[in-house]
């Protein structure tokens, strides 16, 4: 492996659900030896892409977790950064009128990552958080995407394994292909307790002006609520983000 790989793995060790892990975990879940991830951490601790946190000790002798200069990095994704600043005035006026969560996302292979999320603290608790991600299949922000993707890549992720998060998870290929179809019909995709049974969520693509779809963004309402009756505030979102993208965006 390359030093590169080892730092990649070092990172990627790190997730929503180990969002903090000492050395000796580092090492286990990269299977790295404990010297070497003892230095990769201590360099990756020094320009900042990991930080410690606090402990009984004090601050700084708890667990290794990302740093805020890798953040300030990933901020820099010219798909997030541009995508975000050019979306946030329609995403604000859509959660204003709903007082809902309302997302906006991108497509990356199979799966769909959060670039911004807004909620109120009264709606409806749900699993995304910007960065996170999530299978598309499964999200009305991926349906909403994958409806209009590339065929190769629609096949590709219709074959694969689709992971069950709920009893009204979608795993059945056809199935799946019928609503892609239905998402294409309407312009719109409903994603109905996939994730959690308590919520449902909402969704539309979004385009680079009259061109390709780029992103998708929904709106994520409690399981007992009509999720037509967001359809038009939905979708009058989606169109004023792509008209702002523009045609070369």
């Amino acid at each position: 492996m390359t030093v590169t790989a080892r730092v990649l793995d070092v990172l990627g060790a790190f997730s929503e659900e180990h969002p903090e892990l000492t050395l000796t975990e580092i090492s286990r879940r990269t299977g790295l030896p404990l010297t070497t991830t003892h230095r990769l951490v201590g360099e990756l601790t020094t320009w900042g892409a990991l930080e410690r946190a606090e402990s009984t000790r004090g601050a700084g002798a708890g667990p290794y977790r990302i740093g805020l200069r890798l953040w300030e990095v990933g901020a820099l994704a010219p798909r997030g950064l541009g995508l975000r600043d050019h979306a946030m005035p329609y995403l604000e006026d859509l959660h204003e009128v709903t007082r809902e969560n309302v997302q906006l996302a991108v497509l990356d292979g199979a799966e769909v990552v959060y670039v911004e999320r807004l909620s109120a603290p009264d709606a409806v608790s749900i699993r995304s958080r910007a960065g996170s991600r999530l299978p598309a299949t499964a999200t009305a922000v991926g349906l909403a995407m994958l409806a209009h993707a590339d065929p190769e890549l629609v096949d590709a992720v219709l074959a694969a394994p689709v992971r069950r998060f709920t009893t009204r998870t979608v795993t059945d290929p056809r199935t799946l292909r019928h609503l892609l179809g239905e998402v294409r019909r309407t312009g719109v995709a409903i994603s109905d307790r996939q994730i959690e049974l308590v919520s449902q969520s909402v969704g539309a693509p979004v385009r680079a002006g009259r061109g390709p779809v780029v992103a998708a963004l929904s709106i994520v309402v409690p399981a007992a609520a009509n999720p037509h009756a967001y359809v038009p505030a939905v979708l009058a979102a989606a169109r004023g983000i792509s008209r702002a993208l523009g045609p070369t965006t």
